[in-house]
Order: C-alpha cells, then sequence, then structure tokens
C-alpha cells in the first residue's frame, strides 16, 4: 500500500510537470508562428547609409499576425556579424502607434562602416529573421 502511494504521487507530480512544460512551450510556439518581419529597404539606396551621421536606416515591415513592441523590445539587432545594443539603436513607427500587422518601422542604427565595401544587417524577433545586404 505505502509503495502503490509513493509510486501514484511521482506519476501525479510528473504527468503536471509534464503538463506544465507542454504548455509553455506551446505558447513559445505560437508567438513564433505569429511573428514575422521583413527588412523591406532598397539596398541600391543611397537613403542605407549616411556617412555624414553614421547611421544605417532599414525599414522593417511587421509581417506577422502578432502585434510588436512599438520601442523595439526583444529585437536582436547584428550588423556586420557584430550586434547592437538596444541603445545603439532608435525606432519609429509609420503610420502607427502601434507596430502591427502591415505597420513598417524605421530603425535608424548607430553604426560607421567602411564605405566602398559590402555589409550584412540582421534583424531578428522570436524565431523570425530578416537580412539584408547592403553596399555603402
Amino acid at each position: 500500500m505505502i509503495v502503490a502511494a509513493g509510486v501514484a504521487g511521482t506519476l501525479v507530480t510528473t504527468v503536471t510537470d509534464v503538463s506544465s512544460s507542454v504548455s509553455t512551450q506551446t505558447g513559445n510556439t505560437a508567438d513564433a508562428i505569429d511573428t514575422d518581419i521583413a527588412i523591406i529597404s532598397d539596398a541600391g539606396s543611397d537613403a542605407v547609409y549616411d556617412e555624414g551621421d553614421g547611421t544605417v536606416t532599414l525599414y522593417v515591415k511587421n509581417t506577422g499576425e502578432k502585434t510588436l513592441a512599438s520601442d523595439g523590445a526583444g529585437l536582436d539587432v547584428l550588423v556586420d556579424g557584430e550586434y547592437v545594443s538596444s541603445g545603439e539603436f532608435e525606432i519609429e513607427i509609420h503610420g502607427d502607434d502601434h507596430w502591427r500587422s502591415g505597420a513598417v518601422a524605421e530603425l535608424e542604427i548607430d553604426r560607421t562602416l567602411e564605405t566602398g565595401e559590402e555589409h550584412r544587417a540582421v534583424v531578428t524577433k522570436n524565431d523570425s529573421r530578416a537580412v539584408f545586404e547592403f553596399r555603402t
């Protein structure tokens, strides 16, 4: 009887842990599926890099179903393989206060680049990754 009670208690605890883990994973997967971004800047435009200000300007469109944080929270930005901290970029949502599906955000990144070379910017939110290659 004591052994059976011990086994039953262990099974209940294990089932509860597995259930909680599945619920958490399902929520994370739903966020990843609903999140999608695309960089819609023109790689041939002179507006991407401002040598005088040392800034890279990218237009990032929310192409997913989920409204994203309008302050850029949760965005990971890399330029030429170097991480850009949140203090090194500003974000402005065009035409709306919220970064809803279909809205475009202007991302201005403080980064001095070598001119006449090819560069690569990567913006990631959840599991959505947008890559943009351009020449200065």
